[in-house]
């Protein structure tokens, strides 16, 4: 099942020090939600377990994560693939660009593309969805407080695909 969803948020910080923060591992783990472990495993690669709770479904998915197309200070695309054992399997990506604002802030803008299979995609788009939106909210929300401020200007999720994805 895909899952598709865009959104943008208006940082306090400059855009070094929020293109810093988004390549801190440790960041990072404090803001993904669910995040147990972030660590490095090569250049521009990571290893990552995460805890998640879909409806009825709590999985613990291990993964890795790896940036691409970076140009630093602007962009870059951020792509992951993890298994939850019964549960399923989720993959995707996103690409992720920072755009000054007058005012000294940064404009993070992202599009997310993501596939997820398994009991988990059983549960439904709109659950899915829901939860997907959720903790990109709340991913935003606690980034926004780390680099010492902002506001989530909009986050939208596109109606999922009903198909279920095969083998990741």
């Amino acid at each position: 099942m895909a899952v598709n969803m865009s959104g943008e948020v208006i940082l306090a910080a400059d855009r070094e020090r929020v293109w810093a923060m988004l390549n801190d591992p440790e960041v990072l783990k404090i803001c993904i939600p669910g995040c147990e472990t972030f660590e490095p495993d090569g250049e521009n690669t990571f290893r990552a377990v995460a805890r998640v709770k879909i409806g009825p479904v709590n999985a613990r998915f291990k993964g890795k994560v790896s940036l691409s197309d970076i140009d630093a200070p602007n962009s870059y695309k951020i792509s992951g693939e993890g298994e939850g054992g019964v549960a399923g399997f989720a993959k995707g990506g996103a690409a992720v660009r920072l755009e000054p604002t007058e005012d000294g802030g940064t404009r993070l803008i992202y599009d997310v593309e993501a596939n997820v299979g398994g009991k988990i995609a059983q549960l439904g788009s709109r659950l899915i969805n829901s939860v997907a939106k959720k903790n990109a909210d709340t991913f935003f929300i606690k980034f926004a407080e780390a680099v010492g401020g902002g506001t989530i200007v909009a986050s939208e999720v596109e109606e999922a695909d009903p198909g279920v994805s095969g083998t990741p």
